[in-house]
């Protein structure tokens, strides 16, 4: 009778980890965030570690979490897993005033954001293989588009230099 589980909020072969109040700006979040989107765990941890910004390292915990995440509760090869989306999001913001001149207060505001970075499980090498395969077909079809495009420049050529007959005379005229 007790409540019913929660549904899986991501596919099969992804993790998710989420920060809610880190003490930033989205904005500013958002630049730490961009450098890793796409890349590879390992070489994202690494960009991380060495990034100067202070709240990379609120960013490397929370996808070292997302890791620990997948290896422990999803049974996801670390190896193989990748930043496949690493978004950001307005949370509270505590506002302060500054006393000013003449009795008046200005308001200060101090943002939090939240981050969720989601990993995912790469595909098979198998998979990998099958695709660059239908990309070298695409590459023999382009040798034709390229001597079309020889053609179509001296086709240019000639016209231009029927303008140019047709207008030298009507300026020598002008003149």
């Amino acid at each position: 009778m007790g409540q019913k589980a929660n549904e899986r909020r991501v596919k099969d072969n992804e993790a998710m980890a989420m920060a809610k109040y880190l003490r930033t700006s989205p904005q500013k979040l958002n630049l730490v965030c961009q450098t890793i989107r796409g890349k590879t765990a390992g070489k994202a941890l690494v960009d991380l570690e060495f990034n100067n910004r202070r709240i990379a390292e609120e960013v490397r915990k929370v996808l070292q979490s997302a890791v620990a995440n997948a290896e422990n509760n999803h049974n996801l090869d670390v190896d193989r897993l990748v930043v496949s989306e690493a978004f950001v999001g307005k949370s509270i913001t505590m506002k302060r005033f500054r006393a000013r001149a003449r009795g008046r207060g200005a308001q200060i505001l101090k943002p939090f954001s939240r981050l969720t970075i989601i990993v995912r499980e790469r595909e098979d090498e198998a998979q990998a293989a099958a695709k660059p395969a239908k990309k070298a077909e695409t590459k023999k079809a382009e040798p034709k588009v390229t001597e079309t495009k020889k053609k179509a420049p001296a086709k240019k050529a000639e016209a231009k230099k029927t303008l140019a007959a047709k207008k030298s005379p009507a300026t020598k005229k002008d003149k």
